[in-house]
């Protein structure tokens, strides 16, 4: 393989440009231009050029999707104290994806030479193959597959959301009937076949609203910076402000009341002042709050659900690989987390999720990351509390893809989720009717 052509400036520029159209789905919804024939025409684009580009091109192109879908990963550096490691990260997801792309830009043109030579060598008649048909079929497939691909545990790598915001749906069924439309198209030369995608048209559509129609939650955003939030000054007037939005709440006649994830950034099992506090408030209302958990000697990041003077504890399931808990080997993990985390211990995740009871229907609870799994949806959940810290990753647009991928799987499996937010605004997601 010679490494000069891939660094050629016509497979930079066209590994750019296509991966600027695979990202129309995500910077649209930043700057609230998400309309659904936008975000169509730019997906079935997207993909038209990726299946005909040249190998050394789509290696540009998941080069470029790294820096544009997961380039916001490395802000949380800046709070470590390690703004240097900001360009470090961004490289390193690039790269990952350039080689998951190139990777399958190469088996796509390996195999269906292997299996025609071999056939030419092994079979008594003439054997005849299509080989662009082969390479397309072969670069759909892997393309349909990759999202079960998840480097380092991260599972947010899923080419259909391109249509998140689309008349098409996002389903594996769909989007394999979209690859099919695109085969024929590009491998017949006929663009009439792309009206077949149409056979994937969705009316699901997804709603976004500021508050709880059904008045049942009061969504609580906050607006905490990481250094403030650590500040040990500033610890009273948290706790005061979320105090006080249980308050208000119980005045405004709210059933429950939902706040973000680690509103404490202490271990609230060992606070017995706020502790008494809420226990006493959820004599009035439920409350739905994030803080650590102590469990023995063993650090949770957890939400306490407080109900007529009880309360209940859910812990997280899927922990932020490297932020939570290092995917690593435990040798490689202790030095990462020695080096870069002042030695912070990881913490612990719980064997399954946690379903709360709350006014007699039951919601799945998910803290941030973990609702951008599609661990918690395996069982199709009706409902879901999502509480999230986005102060780690301000400004960026991880707020944007947050939300986008909660609406896939709010598209994908019927869930209404209610999420309360520190640095972004809270809202309910739900299919609209």
């Amino acid at each position: 393989m010679k490494v000069s052509k891939h660094f050629t400036t016509s497979a930079l520029t066209a590994g750019l440009f296509i991966a600027l159209t695979g990202s129309v789905w995500l910077y649209a919804a930043w700057m609230k231009w998400d309309f659904p024939m936008l975000t169509t025409f730019a997906g079935l684009l997207f993909l038209t050029f990726l299946l005909g580009a040249k190998r050394p091109t789509w290696f540009w192109i998941g080069f470029f999707i790294g820096v544009f879908w997961f380039g916001w990963i490395g802000v949380s550096f800046y709070y470590y104290h390690l703004a240097w490691l900001i360009p470090v990260a961004i490289l390193g997801v690039a790269l990952i994806y350039g080689f998951i792309f190139y990777a399958i830009a190469y088996l796509s043109e390996k195999i269906p030479h292997s299996v025609i030579s071999f056939a030419e060598k092994n079979q008594p008649k003439p054997f005849t193959i299509h080989y662009s048909l082969f390479t397309l079929t072969l670069r759909s497939f892997m393309l349909l597959s990759v999202s079960y691909l998840h480097p380092f545990g991260f599972d947010w790598f899923k080419p259909e959301l391109v249509f998140v915001h689309s008349y098409l749906g996002v389903a594996k069924w769909q989007f394999a009937l979209i690859l099919t439309a695109l085969i024929l198209a590009l491998w017949r030369r006929k663009p009439l076949f792309l009206l077949l995608a149409m056979l994937a048209y969705s009316p699901v559509e997804v709603e976004r609203l500021p508050t709880d129609p059904t008045h049942t939650f009061k969504l609580i955003t906050t607006h905490t910076t990481i250094a403030d939030k650590w500040n040990p000054e500033k610890i009273p007037k948290h706790i005061d402000r979320a105090l006080h939005a249980i308050d208000r709440a119980i005045a405004e006649g709210y059933p429950a009341v939902i706040l973000p994830e680690s509103i404490f950034p202490f271990f609230l099992n060992r606070r017995s002042d706020i502790f008494g506090a809420l226990i006493a408030r959820s004599q009035q209302i439920d409350i739905i709050i994030g803080a650590l958990y102590l469990d023995g000697t063993i650090h949770r990041n957890a939400t306490y659900h407080f109900h007529r003077g009880r309360y209940t504890v859910a812990d997280k399931v899927v922990l932020v690989p490297f932020g939570e808990a290092n995917p690593l080997p435990e040798f490689a993990s202790r030095w990462v987390n020695r080096i870069f985390f002042d030695g912070a211990i990881d913490y612990t995740a719980s064997a399954q999720p946690t379903d709360w009871d709350i006014r007699g229907q039951r919601y799945r609870n998910a803290i941030c990351y973990e609702a951008t799994s599609e661990t918690l949806y395996a069982d199709r959940p009706g409902r879901m509390i999502v509480t999230s810290n986005n102060a780690w990753f301000v400004p960026s647009i991880e707020p944007t893809f947050q939300r986008l991928l909660l609406s896939y799987y709010v598209r994908k499996y019927g869930t209404t989720i209610y999420h309360a937010t520190n640095m972004s605004p809270a809202y309910v997601l739900r299919r609209k009717h």
